[in-house]
């Protein structure tokens, strides 16, 4: 789950992480009495789920009154592209003022839990405020790299030889170890997935704060934390993932036209691959799970003919827990309640295959079968004219 700045910033407070003083404006009039409680200059900033905001201009620093208006009006509604959100762009409904500050150095640091090693590493970086991917990619060198046993945590040596390798010196080392070991306290604590902070900000006057943070947090660790329900922001999420949420579906939209509905993660990745090796485009992600009613089944496939992308859909069911014939009763159930008329191929094998073939083909809806993966893709294809 994602998380605003201006939340993820008073999540990283809560552990001592030292974060600029700001308050969040959803209107004209509280963005200017933000700022006048805050004192002026301050930094105008749109909040959303989406990197990249300050070269889309939706980070601005304003000096006077006049400024702080005339910023907050024009961000508030606008629609704020960036290399994250794509050509169409994310609605500013609310914006996080914040106190402007005397800015020194700029550093890079994030956690995030490195699968290969089963391990989370800290990334650290003296090249702040810039793409982490163009450093890595163009001065690899400038990357800072410490690997965290779980069974023991950070330890303070660690935090010592990072900031030494940022270049900090005297009470800023000191501060920098301190934030260091606060943040990796708030990555464990919060059960996050990853946490980033770019830049990590050293002011003139010697302190190290998280100018900017992104936290992603572990869905699965949710139960854990009663308040994170109450940060998700749905108006930041595709509309079809908001509804899909709802029946207990993985669902994630994509860019192409052949819906795909498939039981199990693995399946569902493969099912993608090999629709794309057949000429295709895939649609989206939706994982039904291994347990699916007839009814989840049903609202599964309303979810995903809704994107008016999809033109045909290829079902691919391993009917372990769900069985075959409650995958046919669902889908027959919802077609004809659906008036569906675009081309479905379907791929099933597994515990009550026959039964559930049999439902399909007296059904009287015109499903096209398959036995295999392949035949099942290159059939999918063919239904929509061959390669898209």
């Amino acid at each position: 789950m994602n998380v605003h700045e201006y939340q993820a910033k008073a999540l990283l407070a809560r552990y001592g992480v030292q974060v600029p003083k700001g308050k969040r404006a959803d209107t004209v009039e509280a963005a200017k009495q933000a700022a006048s409680e805050l004192g002026l200059p301050v930094v105008v900033k749109a909040q959303i789920h989406a990197g990249g905001r300050g070269k889309g201009g939706g980070v601005k620093l304003a000096k006077t009154e006049a400024e702080v208006e005339q910023i907050a009006g024009d961000m508030i509604g606008m629609t704020l592209v960036t290399k994250q959100t794509g050509p169409e762009g994310k609605l500013v409904r609310r914006l996080l003022i914040e106190q402007g500050l005397n800015i020194k150095d700029e550093l890079y640091v994030s956690f995030l839990v490195d699968r290969a090693i089963g391990r989370t590493i800290c990334i650290a970086s003296a090249a702040g405020g810039m793409d982490i991917e163009k450093v890595a990619e163009e001065t690899p060198e400038k990357l800072l790299r410490v690997a965290i046993d779980p069974a023991v945590g950070m330890r303070p040596y660690q935090a010592r030889e990072l900031a030494f390798g940022l270049g900090l010196e005297g009470d800023v080392f000191k501060k920098g170890v301190k934030f260091l070991m606060s943040l990796y306290e708030a990555f464990r604590g919060l059960d996050a997935t990853q946490v980033e902070i770019n830049p990590c900000l050293v002011t003139v006057e010697g302190d190290v704060l998280a100018l900017d943070a992104k936290i992603n947090l572990d869905d699965n660790a949710i139960y854990r934390h009663k308040d994170f329900p109450d940060l998700r922001d749905v108006d930041e999420e595709s509309p079809l993932e908001v509804e899909a949420s709802k029946h207990g579906l993985n669902y994630i939209k994509l860019d192409g036209n052949v819906g795909c509905m498939v039981n199990g993660a693995g399946l569902a990745m493969a099912t993608m691959d090999i629709i794309k090796l057949a000429g295709g485009q895939p649609a989206n992600f939706l994982d039904v799970g291994g347990g699916a009613s007839a009814d989840q089944i049903k609202n599964a496939f309303r979810i995903l003919i809704s994107d008016d992308q999809v033109k045909a859909v290829l079902i691919n069911i391993f009917g372990g827990i769900l069985r075959v014939d409650r995958l046919a009763e669902g889908v027959i159930a919802a077609v004809k309640e659906l008036g569906v008329e675009i081309p479905i191929v379907i791929r099933a094998e597994g515990t009550n295959v026959d039964k559930g073939k049999k439902m399909l083909a007296e059904s009287g809806l015109n499903f096209v079968t398959a036995d295999s993966m392949k035949e099942a893709a290159d059939k999918v294809v063919a239904q929509l004219g061959g390669a898209s």
